[in-house]
């Protein structure tokens, strides 16, 4: 292999953490909905601590009726701000590959 090669795949996937934080950080400073909606979650987490016990896992929860209405709602609004996650990490990548085929002058 030459002292030029340069393993792209190998880099993106090595720092994908760090970029897919950077994207979210991103979407989060210049769309509003998304930042409501990350609002929102933080939101029900402190009103409601119980969430945070469904996600640790760690024995056994009764949920009452009201409960169990949050719990929904914050699912909701959680796989709402997923897909927009999604959606922002998918444009990102088009983004990405143009500036990439620009720069090694494939367009």
């Amino acid at each position: 292999m030459s002292d030029t090669f340069y393993d792209l795949t190998k880099r993106i996937s090595d720092s994908f953490d760090e970029i897919d934080s950077d994207i979210v950080t991103d979407l989060a400073d210049t769309n509003a909905e998304y930042a409501a909606l990350r609002q929102q979650l933080g939101d029900l987490k402190k009103q409601n601590p119980f969430i945070n016990e469904v996600f640790d896992g760690s024995g056994e929860i009764m949920l009452s009726d009201e409960q169990h209405g949050v719990l929904r709602e914050y699912f909701r609004l959680y796989l709402k701000a997923d897909n927009m996650e999604r959606q922002q990490i998918y444009f990102r990548g088009h983004t990405d590959n143009f500036a990439y085929l620009k720069k090694i002058d494939a367009i």
